[in-house]
């Protein structure tokens, strides 16, 4: 699995990342959020098109991790094999969103 967080991405507004599939094909995602869940660290992806949409609201989960010793290597995403895990992660995410309409809907007051 190849990630390519490119400076030049984190100067726009959503940041992204490159992930080749196990069958060769690149795809680029949208970084959603990067989650804690008992101790460890998993990032939220968005697969996007090639016009860089979204339109089936499908999001990927992998096992996230960096280098502390050296900000310049490149972050690693792992696969998440264990069903339990899997289930923490995506409820995790569910609270997230659920916090971020919450948020949005106390600014519009």
């Amino acid at each position: 699995m190849v990630t390519d967080m490119s400076d030049n991405h984190y100067a726009e507004e959503e940041m992204t990342v490159e992930l080749e599939l196990e069958d060769g094909e690149k795809v680029t995602c949208a970084v959603i959020t990067i989650l804690t869940v008992q101790e460890k660290d998993y990032i939220a992806l968005l697969p996007l098109d090639e016009n860089g949409e979204n339109n089936d609201g499908e999001v990927w989960f992998y096992g996230y991790s960096e280098d502390e010793n050296d900000p310049n290597v490149e972050p690693e995403l792992s696969f998440i094999e264990d069903d339990e895990e899997y289930e923490a992660v995506a409820d995790a995410f569910d609270e997230f969103l659920d916090n971020a309409e919450f948020d949005e809907l106390v600014e519009e007051e």
